[in-house]
């Protein structure tokens, strides 16, 4: 993977990620955060869509709604395995 790719992919992947916490109201991951849930949740999302024959378009603003999805997904997921701290 050139370096271009690379970067491209970390700035996606943390704006999905901070969509995807915007939409599901959690808590701030960070940055780091953000692109980590960002990243896995296009993996989700991409899946999820696949299953279910659904596109939201192509180039980065698909990827960015479908990684968005994903990251809500991935959020709820994981906020019933670990529950909130108050």
């Amino acid at each position: 993977m050139e370096a271009q790719a690379i970067i491209i992919t970390l700035i996606l992947g943390a704006i999905a990620g901070w969509l995807g916490s915007q939409l599901f109201q959690g808590s701030g991951l960070g940055l780091i955060g953000n692109i980590i849930v960002g990243i896995l949740g296009g993996f989700v999302g991409y899946w999820l869509f696949g299953l279910l024959h659904i596109s939201l378009g192509g180039g980065w603003i698909g990827y960015i709604l479908t990684a968005g999805i994903g990251a809500c997904i991935l959020l709820a997921v994981l906020n019933l395995i670990i529950p909130r701290r108050i």
